[in-house]
């Protein structure tokens, strides 16, 4: 075992310390439980957390050991997870094993020791927007230098360390720790280097060494794992991942709402749209209400197709389908970049397939499409053409439209405007397919 105590804190006999409470010589027996840390920080992985700590209250656990190894993430989560840290009634240590860097140094400081694995880190955290460009808004700057100040604090460790890992502007210089920073720098801290700065307890190469150093018993260490939901919903809830679900969902459904009949475009995007909300659901970003936006937004599409709304059941289904998406994922931001991505490239998809096929299209249905052709049955009334410059007599009353006698043959004509007494001598000016017109024939 790699033990490294604490300088001027170890017994006469040289021997690391213990953590306060423990029996001296005797390890305190009980469940231990281990949590790893070891993703990015957001609402996924403090549902996890919380489920964790549950876990160990309900076995009686005497330890709660996090094993860190996280580049950061959501500075609210990290403050969610900071607080079940602070306020767990189960004694709580951090064991960082890579790196603590961010928001993940925030958490670490929140437990009631640190030991770290050699080679590993602690500090860097910075506050970054999602593009990973240096946040520079004075409040937001302060404030999460406030958080980091009070979490380095609730041990006995240097606030002023603790502030110079997060705010650039900074200079901190206190040589009789090993830490010196200068204006424009970032503290972050090796193993080594957090342990003569007072941020590190101990160093120990496993979790089972942490343990014994902290004064409990190995005897009956759990480690907590994720679930199969809990690992498919960290995939599905990829950036990359969820814009290709999305893409899918979108050009599915439209594609089946538009070219209808093939059934399996349909089935796929509802599958992906599935997929999509149930990461987000199991990752605690989703609630009920996103399904039920989502699904709502869906049929009122569905209706404007079929009912006329002047595009207003279109407009609201539209604004229901994008809130129900975006309110699921962890971050609006993201949730509509994502989102962008997905309805360019579906939009060019959805274009080739409803051109490719055209005659299956939902707008077929308003074009009256049937002909009528001699192959159906039809047949046309024949053209009278012959009959024009004819002269005959009107067998009734013209006024205007009536019939007449033209070539030995009795047919229904109408003059040009002026009516015509029964008897009188007409002849044909035009023939317009089935329709004759005459005018009275001058003597």
């Amino acid at each position: 075992m790699l033990f490294v105590p604490l300088p001027g804190t170890a017994g006469a006999d040289n021997t690391p310390p213990r953590a306060p409470g423990a029996v001296a010589g005797q390890p305190k027996s009980g469940p231990v439980f281990i949590i790893p840390v070891d993703q990015e920080i957001e609402r996924g992985l403090q549902s996890f957390l919380e489920r964790g700590f549950q876990e160990a209250a309900n076995y009686g656990a005497v330890l709660i050991v996090l094993e860190i190894d996280t580049p950061g993430g959501l500075v609210d989560s990290a403050e969610q997870i900071g607080t079940l840290v602070r306020d767990s009634t189960i004694p709580t240590a951090a064991y960082i094993k890579g790196d603590a860097a961010s928001a993940g140094s925030y958490i670490a400081l929140n437990a009631g020791s640190i030991i770290m694995k050699p080679g590993s880190m602690i500090g860097a955290a910075s506050l970054v927007d999602g593009s990973g460009k240096s946040v520079d808004d004075a409040k937001m700057v302060s404030y999460w230098k406030s958080k980091m100040v009070g979490a380095a604090s609730l041990n006995g460790r240097d606030p002023e360390i603790a502030a110079g890992m997060m705010d650039v502007n900074l200079s901190v210089n206190k040589p009789e720790l090993g830490v010196s920073k200068s204006k424009g720098q970032i503290i972050a801290l090796s193993s080594a280097e957090a342990l003569k700065a007072g941020y590190a307890d101990s160093i120990a190469g496993t979790p089972e060494e942490a343990i014994t150093w902290l004064g409990y018993s190995t005897a009956d260490i759990f480690r907590v794992e994720h679930t199969g939901a809990e690992k498919m919903s960290h995939f599905l809830t990829n950036p990359i991942i969820m814009t290709i679900l999305l893409f899918v969902g979108i050009a599915g459904i439209v594609i089946e709402l538009l070219v209808p009949g093939f059934g399996a475009p349909g089935i796929i995007g509802t599958l992906a749209f599935a997929l999509y909300f149930f990461g987000n659901y199991v990752a605690g970003f989703a609630g009920a209400e996103t399904w039920l936006l989502f699904i709502l937004g869906l049929v009122m599409l569905v209706l404007e197709l079929f009912v006329p709304s002047f595009g207003i059941l279109g407009l609201l289904g539209s604004v229901s389908l994008v809130a129900g998406v975006v309110r699921a994922a962890y971050s609006y931001t993201h949730a509509l970049f994502s989102l962008g991505i997905a309805f360019a490239a579906a939009a060019v998809v959805i274009i080739i397939v409803a051109v490719t096929f055209k005659e299956r299209g939902i707008w077929n249905r308003f074009i009256l499409q049937d002909s009528l052709t001699k192959e159906q049955g039809f047949v046309p009334v024949p053209e009278k053409l012959d009959l024009i410059g004819s002269i005959g007599v009107s067998l009734t009353p013209l006024r205007p439209a009536g019939t007449a006698m033209v070539g030995g043959e009795r047919v229904d004509v109408v003059t040009e405007g002026s009516f015509v007494n029964a008897g009188m001598s007409i002849s044909v000016v035009k023939v317009e397919g089935g329709r004759v017109v005459v005018k009275e024939a001058e003597n």
